[in-house]
């Protein structure tokens, strides 16, 4: 089983790093999973002994209308499905702060488009400072880049019934 509630999911890290564990810790919406999501948690799992991936809940999913197009329940199961990835849970909040607190990652790993530390949310700089916070790392991957957004809108349209 590779998908926890995030309190059990704090347990296990708590005892992986215990023993000694690098737990790399990556965060997402994850909506229509694509190449470019498979190889950012291929490159983070490099990057220490155990990869955790949190997803954001359908409430909080804040990437426009019709969105996610996959429940929070299907986005994770897909995530758990790659062999890169150790654990799965769904946040619970709108950013990845209090996960953040929960599980103390030794490493948080965002793709190269947040390198600046800019997003339009304003997420990724409240992320980076709990990060900051709880003494972990912030890494970025430099793997090719997709937006399912983009995506859907220029290979779906109305004529075709959308999704």
């Amino acid at each position: 089983m590779k998908i926890y509630e995030i309190n059990e999911l704090a347990v296990i890290i708590r005892g992986l790093k215990a023993g000694g564990r690098k737990i790399v810790h990556c965060h997402g919406c994850f909506d229509l999973m694509h190449p470019g999501h498979i190889k950012y948690f291929q490159a983070a799992k490099k990057m220490g002994d155990v990869l955790v991936v949190t997803v954001t809940p359908d409430v909080y999913v804040d990437k426009g209308p019709g969105r996610p197009v996959f429940d929070q329940s299907l986005r994770a199961e897909s995530i758990a499905a790659l062999e890169c990835v150790d654990y799965v849970a769904i946040n619970k909040w709108p950013t990845a702060e209090e996960t953040l607190r929960a599980l103390k990652p030794d490493c948080y790993v965002k793709g190269q488009e947040f390198k600046t530390l800019q997003d339009r949310t304003g997420k990724i700089q409240k992320e980076y400072e709990v990060v900051r916070e709880i003494g972990a790392e912030i890494r970025f991957t430099h793997e090719i880049v997709f937006s399912s957004s983009k995506l859907l809108a220029q290979y779906c349209d109305d004529r075709e019934g959308g999704r």
